[in-house]
């Protein structure tokens, strides 16, 4: 390594990829339950979600998407100007989802094939830890809001077909149905 350089750790490269729970798996619709031990098995837990992530081509995934019901959740993730957003939440909290409405195109790792446009806040505010039990609040504006409280909602049970009405949520339901996915 050249003088003055630092070896900088990429989240998820010693993790393991688990397999993505769709949409009919019950884990995905029981809210998650909090974490109450900041030790070494959330530390393995998150890097495997990044691994999972990343293999995946995510820009966020909750830990019940992978089975555990847990309230974590990672992301990597740009804004709007581009701006990338990469860390985990442990045990986060929506306390702000404000601003203009935005309709977005949105898909899910846990519903493949199924994209929709969803009505979300622009500027979301989440309140947590992090992996090592550090208090924070994380703020996002544009897509990255749109992660905050896709991710966020994941942990409560939802996903993001919940938020769809009218023509929108039939287009969804009938891609589900072309891709075998059970019922929303």
């Amino acid at each position: 390594m050249a003088a003055g350089t630092t070896r900088v750790r990429i989240p998820g490269s010693s993790g393991r990829v688990h397999p993505v729970r769709v949409l009919g798996d019950p884990v995905l619709r029981e809210p998650c339950a909090p974490v109450t031990a900041f030790d070494a098995d959330l530390a393995r837990l998150v890097e495997d979600m990044f691994a999972t992530m990343y293999a995946e081509d995510g820009v966020g995934l909750a830990a019940n998407q992978i089975g555990v019901p847990l309230r974590v959740f990672v992301h990597d993730c740009p804004d709007d100007e581009d701006v990338r957003h990469l860390g985990a939440v442990v045990n986060p909290v929506l306390v702000e989802a404000d601003g203009v409405t935005v309709t977005g195109e949105e898909g899910c790792l846990s519903v493949p094939g199924v994209r929709a446009g969803t009505t979300r806040p622009d500027r979301a505010v989440v309140e947590g830890y992090d992996p090592a039990g550090r208090p924070l609040r994380v703020e996002g504006t544009g897509f990255f809001a749109r992660c905050l409280l896709h991710e966020t909602g994941h942990l409560d049970g939802g996903l993001f077909l919940d938020g769809l009405t009218g023509l929108r949520r039939r287009r969804a339901l009938r891609a589900v149905r072309r891709a075998g996915l059970p019922a929303a």
